[in-house]
């Protein structure tokens, strides 16, 4: 059994083997129940399921760059019908924003609580969902009008950071490396997996998109961007996004500590992927491109 779940049998002195390919990354369980002579026994024994390779390493190519505003602390980052809808942090200047991608002027925005810091966001059908940092507090807004229609208690994982949504579920990270499966509907947890790469786990996965039957993931601090299997939590590739800012051309005394990396959104249908920074002055379209 693999976490009490009976994966086998075999006979006498014969090998049993797992495949172990599609089984979630982190600590398992294993436990063999051994009959004889009319008695049982259970010996079990724990493991650490890690990715069987390293992750790919890629580097970026920048194809274009927008303007962004620089007063926007950027946590959810989204694209749709030729908008950016971007959720912003810092308590006091948390919104809901509609930005025009070509100018970054906002053209709608919807302010929350003042006492509250914004995190990350997940456009699902009519609705925009928020969710907040430490307040447990979740928004549901309209999308076209920003309306907010609702609010719900987030009792899940230790606090609120990326979100994302594929179509039948949502994804929230919540500064470890884990990352929870909500119900769309009701946002209760429904499952979830922890990130590894073949070293061990990786901690601070934060803005989420889902792009092409994975997961991206931006690590808090650092310029990395990951790509995660969303079934078992495996990273499959790591891109390394330094420099896209250059060092050398942000201002005097810049902050760099707190306005770091941060937001990743996908045009489906243009098939162009959007990345950006807290309080970045642009949006970087960019490509991919594996280490040679």
């Amino acid at each position: 059994m693999i976490d009490s779940v009976r994966v086998g049998v075999g006979k006498d002195s014969s090998g049993f083997f797992v495949k172990t390919d599609s089984l979630p990354m982190g600590p398992r369980t294993i436990t063999a129940k051994i009959y004889n002579g009319g008695k049982s026994q259970e010996i079990s024994t724990n493991i650490v399921m890690l990715p069987a390779k390293a992750p790919e390493e890629y580097t970026y190519k920048v194809i274009k760059k927008f303007p962004h505003d620089t007063s926007a602390y950027t946590e959810g980052f989204l694209y749709k019908d030729g908008y950016l809808y971007e959720t912003t942090g810092d308590t006091g200047h948390s919104e809901l924003r509609k930005v025009d991608l070509q100018t970054g002027k906002v053209v709608q925005r919807q302010p929350i609580d003042p006492k509250v810091f914004g995190e990350g966001s997940a456009i699902i059908g009519d609705k925009i969902v928020m969710f907040t940092y430490r307040e447990k507090i979740g928004y549901v807004f309209d999308k076209n009008t920003f309306k907010l229609l609702k609010t719900f208690n987030n009792n899940v994982g230790i606090e609120g950071w990326g979100v994302t949504y594929d179509g039948n579920k949502m994804y929230l990270d919540d500064s470890t490396n884990r990352i929870w499966f909500l119900d769309k509907n009701t946002y209760n947890q429904i499952g979830y997996i922890d990130v590894y790469d073949d070293k061990g786990p990786i901690p601070e996965v934060n803005e989420l998109e889902y792009i092409d039957g994975k997961l991206y993931s931006n690590i808090y601090t650092r310029d990395t961007i990951l790509v995660i299997n969303p079934k078992t939590g495996a990273v499959l590739q790591r891109a390394n996004m330094a420099n896209l800012w250059p060092q050398s051309q942000r201002p005097a005394n810049y902050d760099n500590g707190n306005n770091v990396l941060n937001g990743i959104a996908w045009d489906e249908k243009g098939k162009r992927l959007f990345v950006t920074g807290k309080k970045w002055p642009y949006v970087y379209q960019v490509e991919l491109v594996k280490k040679k």
